[in-house]
Order: structure tokens, then sequence, then C-alpha cells
């Protein structure tokens, strides 16, 4: 579900970053959008940190994108925490001071504010007269809380806990939103009821009681493709070689270290899936014999291994040829002297026949870790079905949105 958070300038402003770590925790993706007031309150690198989005306050920012008309375009759900008196005079008679305001104006999805002030303001005739406006529109308002306000005052105003605030949001989502496009989580989007397998990280062959043959994947492109896909809805199982990020509440893990595991692993989690995305780097080779102990160097100036062919997983997917599953492979690959890197994913997804073939080209600081990454999406002939460039995030919805439209 994508949320876009308001916040208002207001000392409660705090706990509003709870509330956004609470909404990230459960999978969805948060836009935070601060009034200038509340940026006096909570910086906008707090809130840029947290969310891993820009928190634009200026409505004149990004104006080629006419973010102030966008943002609540896009939104599912628009959650206000905490919402100010001036908030909500400002709500309630349809001004757009600000891009919070904008936002607002442009949107159609449910609205929830959640103010705070203190008690002279909330029970003021003139606030309340907005509440029941704001009320009669279909905008929930949830009552403020009674406890310790700022300074030695107390009374009703205080901001709900994070957790109650959070908990209203989802009611309202799910009473707005239609029933079809909300999981039993309370999760939107176009992948609700999919079942998705996705491989992460590369695999680790032993050579003996130390040492092992690996490679560069760190896992971070399967991971993002984990927290996109349950962002959208879908029932996520992730198989882990090798990763030590971590994955949001809901997403199910299984930690393999060899290419063997990882086979048997994908064996048991596809048996049920409507979708298995093989991002993870399987090596191609293993040591034909592992040493039980450390091979010691003995001066003789070198060691010669025998290697052999590891099981060909998505090939053997493929192979299977489940009805209504689609199957997408990775390839990460180099320019040689035959062909360029390109050319050589085109032949690797004639071959293996995948559905899809996520195309990334390495080296040279590409690919590998914490940095954008580039794709092309073949289909099983090597035609090109889209390109996306960006954050290891964006890329991976480009791949989920190539996967729909597989699976249409």
């Amino acid at each position: 579900m994508r949320v876009l958070l308001g916040v208002t300038g207001g000392v409660a402003a705090y706990k509003a970053a709870i509330v956004l770590r609470r909404l990230k925790e459960d999978g969805h993706t948060v836009r935070v959008v601060p009034t200038p007031a509340a940026l006096q309150f909570v910086g906008r690198a707090t809130w840029e940190a947290l969310s891993g989005l820009p928190a634009t306050a200026d409505t004149f920012d990004n104006v080629p994108a006419v973010e102030h008309v966008r943002l609540g375009q896009q939104a599912d759900l628009v959650l206000v925490a905490p919402a100010t008196a001036d908030f909500l005079a400002q709500l309630a008679h349809g001004e757009a001071r600000d891009l919070l305001g904008n936002a607002l104006l442009a949107t159609r999805a449910p609205v929830v504010v959640a103010p705070a002030m203190h008690t002279e303001m909330w029970e003021k005739a003139s606030t309340q007269a907005n509440v029941q406006t704001l009320r009669s529109r279909g905008i929930t308002v949830i009552e403020p809380a009674v406890g310790r306000l700022t300074g030695p005052d107390s009374g009703p105003g205080r901001l709900p806990e994070p957790d109650d605030i959070v908990a209203a949001a989802y009611a309202a989502a799910q009473g707005a939103l239609p029933p079809e496009t909300l999981s039993p989580g309370g999760e939107w989007g176009d992948l609700v009821g999919t079942r998705i397998v996705i491989t992460a990280g590369g695999t680790r062959e032993p050579l003996d009681a130390v040492r092992f043959l690996g490679n560069r994947s760190s896992g971070h492109q399967g991971f993002a493709l984990a927290e996109a896909a349950r962002e959208r809805g879908a029932d996520v199982t992730v198989i882990a070689a090798n990763v030590t990020l971590p994955l949001s509440e809901g997403v199910a893990r299984v930690d393999v270290e060899t290419s063997a595991q990882l086979a048997d692993a994908v064996r048991t989690a596809s048996s049920t899936a409507d979708v298995v995305i093989m991002a993870a780097a399987v090596a191609d080779y293993r040591p034909a014999e592992v040493a039980d102990v450390k091979l010691k160097k003995d001066g003789s100036g070198g060691i010669t291994l025998e290697l052999v062919e590891t099981e060909d997983i998505l090939r053997g997917l493929v192979e299977e040829a489940v009805p209504g599953r689609t199957v997408v492979g990775f390839a990460a690959e180099t320019g040689d002297d035959a062909a360029s890197a390109v050319d050589h994913a085109r032949a690797k997804a004639r071959r293996k026949g995948a559905d899809l073939l996520v195309f990334n080209p390495v080296g040279g600081g590409r690919g590998f870790g914490d940095v954008p990454n580039e794709v092309t999406i073949l289909d099983r002939d090597g035609g090109e079905v889209a390109r996306a460039a960006g954050t290891k995030l964006a890329v991976a919805h480009a791949v989920l949105d190539a996967v729909v439209g597989a699976r249409q």
C-alpha cells in the first residue's frame, strides 16, 4: 500500500516517526510530506532516512513531475499525524497553502487525520465545527487521547499512541478500498493472493574445512524484490544464500549455503508457488572433492582443482512446466571476444526457456552490492520486454511489472 504521511507543525511530530517505522515494518511504501512548520520539530533528513524516499515540503520542488498533484493521485491512503488546529481549519476550508494541502485536494484515497493540540484548542467551537465538517465528508478524524501535553498542561488533545494511529489507518483503508484489492493483512496491490518464491544472494561451494568458491552477489536485488512483492500484496518466500541483510516481518525466509541446498529449498518452496524468481547467483561449478581439513600450503607452487557442474535449477523449473507458474531467471553478464553482454543474455534466454530473463551488466562497480542497478528484461526468445535503471527497489518494481504483464 502506498501511504502518504502528512506531518504538521506540532511538538507531537516526533511520534510520527514511530508511525512511519511501523508502516514500513508492515511492508508499505511511505512518502512523508511535512509542512514547513513540521520541519522545525523533526528535520527532513529523519523523514528521508526512515522512509527511504524524498520528504518534500515545498510546493515548487520537482515542478516537472507535478508533485503537488501526483502525490495525492498515487496514494492509496493519506494519513496526517499530528494534525494541528490550523491544519484542520485549512482542510475543512479546502485550502492549499503548502504541498500537503495540494496533495489532499488532489487525492481520492481515504484520508485519516490524528489531531494533537492543547485542550482549549481542541474544545474550541470552531475546531469542533471543522472536525464535524471533515467527518461529514468521509474523512476519518481520530479522537485525541487524554494525557500530558506540552509544559505542565494535561487533558484531551494528546496525540494517540502510534499503534492506535496505525490501527485506525488500516481500518479506514479496509473500509474504503474495494475488498478484492486487500489481502488479509490489509495490504493492497496487483499481486494480492500471488505466492512468490525469490532466491537471493550467492552460493558457496566448500573446498575444504574453511575455504569455499563463491561470488560477489550480496542479495540486495533479491531482497528488494521481496520487499516490493510484499508491498504489492504477494505472499513471499525468500531463499537466501549467504545473505546477512534483514527482511520485513511477513516474509518467509529460508537460509542456505550451497547450490545443492538451494536446489532442494527451491523444489520444496516452488511446489505451491505461482511465481519463482531466480535472482540468486548460483555457482556453475563446485569442487569434485571437499577436504575435511584445511588444505595446507606445501611450497609446491600451486594446486589443481577438479570442478564439476552444479545442477541447473532454472532449467529444471522450466522443464517441470507447472501450469500457471511463471519462472523468471537472472543473467549477470559481461562481454568478451565472442559476444557482447546482452548477446550472451539473449542466448541464455533462448537456452533456458524461462518466461522472463532479467539481464544486468556487471563489472566495473556495476550490479553487485548496495549500488544502483540497470536491467533489460527479455522474453524466452531473447526479445526485449522492458528496461529499468535506478535503485534496487525501483528495478524490483519494474521486474514485478513485467511479471504481472506476463501473467495476464
